[in-house]
């Protein structure tokens, strides 16, 4: 199986239409459906079902295609690794990024070191811990920006300098809109909006034996999606401070919950892993600026 013919399949597969992914590969009609019959027999598994103007993947083409994208990303990684190594001015890093205002920090870190690097080139990808930590696993992205504390038998890690306040955001015109802050008592049968993740790991330390009384309404894997479905007045989002508009004519307020409840954020990255030199480089500028915890380096 050839990184070739998995770049033609996902083409395929992204385009559903054999002629324009043919003209997007630069190659013949013909060229391409012998390639992906031959995939095919390799496999021994039917990837596409043909329509009259499109094609359609099977289940074994879904599956192919998520493992192909992973076998790309990672062949295009270790090319731009090996042909940054006699880069003296750049080369490649790649982030995955959860949701927090403290991503200002990492923001200004890569633009105090493309200063130095000028031929930096950064990639990145957002998502919750499970989508990152995948990624970092299979070798996709170089570091991880997490919003729970990593496994330190897995992985290695710098604190983020500050910490991500939890509350609630709240139509303006909401009653609770008038509170300092928001207790236990003011959730209980609220149609709360929250991410899975959140769910069951940060709101669980705050609200202890008092869950149980509390209402997911729906999740969402991005706060801003939340905040649009809480100006609708469908529910109460929680999530930290600062990722929401809440200014003067938002029409949202936030509202930090007491107690009050923090969740750290860390840098990550995997344990003995084998930097390029960019990458390498750019962790060494990290650990200088962040003020690290004792242990975790």
């Amino acid at each position: 199986m050839e990184i070739k013919t998995l770049r033609y399949f996902l083409a395929v597969a992204r385009e559903e239409n054999m002629t324009r992914a043919a003209e997007i590969l630069h190659v013949t009609q013909p060229t391409l459906s012998k390639q992906l019959k031959a995939l095919e027999d390799e496999l021994g598994k039917k990837l596409f079902t043909r329509h009259s103007f499109s094609i359609r993947l099977t289940e074994e083409g879904i599956l192919l295609r998520n493992r192909a994208a992973d076998l790309i990303g990672m062949a295009d990684k270790i090319e731009q690794e090996f042909i940054s190594l006699d880069d003296l001015t750049g080369g490649d890093l790649y982030f995955g990024l959860a949701e927090s205002y403290q991503i200002q920090y990492l923001a200004r870190e890569i633009r105090s070191f493309k200063q130095n690097y000028p031929g930096l080139r950064y990639h990145i990808t957002s998502g919750d811990t499970e989508q990152v930590i995948e990624k970092l696993d299979k070798g996709l992205l170089d570091f991880t920006v997490l919003a729970e504390s990593p496994d330190p038998s897995k992985y290695e890690y710098v604190p983020f300098p500050d910490t991500d306040v939890w509350g609630l955001i709240i139509p303006a015109d909401d009653k609770l809109a008038k509170k300092k802050t928001i207790g236990i008592d003011d959730l209980v049968s609220l149609p709360l909006f929250c991410s899975d993740q959140s769910w069951e790991n940060d709101i669980p330390r705050w609200a202890g034996e008092r869950m149980r009384d509390l209402h997911l309404e729906g999740s969402f894997r991005l706060a801003f999606n939340g905040s649009m479905f809480t100006k609708e007045h469908l529910g109460y989002l929680l999530t930290f401070n600062r990722l929401i508009d809440t200014s003067e004519n938002s029409g949202l307020v936030f509202r930090p919950l007491s107690p009050r409840l923090e969740t750290n954020l860390y840098l990550v990255w995997k344990k003995y892993q084998a930097f390029s030199p960019i990458a390498s480089r750019f962790l060494t500028q990290i650990k200088d600026s962040f003020q690290t915890v004792p242990g975790t380096l």
